[in-house]
């Protein structure tokens, strides 16, 4: 499987679920959320780490084709004592996607690539480490997209965000840049904490796609509507897309000019991925 075809690249809002929680996860699949992210870190304590792994192994049978490929699992760091047996277990159940926390090298990606071949991976930045060397990371093998940890991005950087998180502004610059030039999917934007102040997850939600993520994570299911829709691509949208399409198959595929604009893969591509997510593709 080429990682870059799973579904996972078009998915717009991803929803957290605890991995010691099983009678949350079909409940999750059918929350509305477009993907979910079972989660080995942050949501489960040490002591519980091998019960979560169990959970989720005798969950897995349990769920269908289509539910598997909406399941991707975060690990534990690169470099803990847990990350070992958490590859382990993706290699066992055959994941078709793995979330890795506080990536921060080339060789983490690629040493989970080598054990999975068949899976994609997003690396989350969540350090100054991971954010200095975020071209190398999103250049690695199999790596379908990049997502932000903005609250433990924060506290590496030592910040104190306003609400709008105004001083992480040129960290999500830098990851949608990286993405362009390593020709993946765009990004997914980290969470937003408050899971009842509705203009909050809109208004974060809107800044993610203005400044060109794809995709917002979640971690209640009240927020996945305010998400899916801001990241809906609008008629004017849909109307370029087509254009782009369009002109692409007259050029059979050489780069061509578009309202005066020139069009290569990565647009075409883009094109492709606003039809997709519309479902009109």
């Amino acid at each position: 499987m080429n990682p870059l075809d799973t579904s996972i690249s078009i998915c717009t809002n991803f929803l957290f679920v605890p991995g010691t929680r099983p009678e949350r996860f079909t409940k999750a699949l059918n929350s509305g959320a477009d993907a979910v992210i079972i989660d080995l870190e942050d949501a489960v304590a040490a002591q519980d780490k091998d019960s979560a792994r169990n959970a989720i192994r005798t969950a897995w049978p349990t769920f269908t084709g289509d539910e598997k490929k909406r399941l991707i699992i975060r690990t534990n760091a690169p470099g803990t004592r847990f990350y070992s047996a958490d590859l382990i277990l993706a290699q066992e159940l055959s994941v078709v996607c793995l979330l890795i926390p506080k990536t921060e090298s080339l060789d983490q990606i690629n040493g989970a690539a080598q054990i999975l071949p068949n899976t994609a991976l997003i690396p989350m930045i969540e350090t100054a480490l991971g954010l200095d060397r975020l071209k190398e990371i999103a250049s690695s093998n199999q790596v379908l997209r990049l997502a932000l940890g903005n609250l433990d991005l924060q506290a590496d950087l030592g910040m104190v965000c306003d609400a709008q998180e105004t001083e992480l502004q040129t960290a999500r610059y830098q990851m949608v840049l990286a993405s362009r030039l390593a020709r993946i999917t765009p990004p997914i934007d980290g969470v937003t904490p408050s899971t009842d102040d509705l203009a909050q997850i809109e208004g974060d939600s809107q800044r993610a796609k203005r400044m060109g993520f794809g995709g917002k994570l979640c971690i209640h299911p009240k927020q996945i509507p305010a998400v899916k829709a801001a990241f809906m691509p609008t008629s004017e949208e849909i109307e370029w897309a087509r254009k782009v399409i369009a002109a692409d198959q007259v050029s059979q595929g050489g780069a061509v000019k578009l309202d005066g604009r020139m069009i290569d893969r990565p647009v075409v591509l883009l094109a492709q991925r606003t039809l997709a997510i519309a479902g009109k593709y």
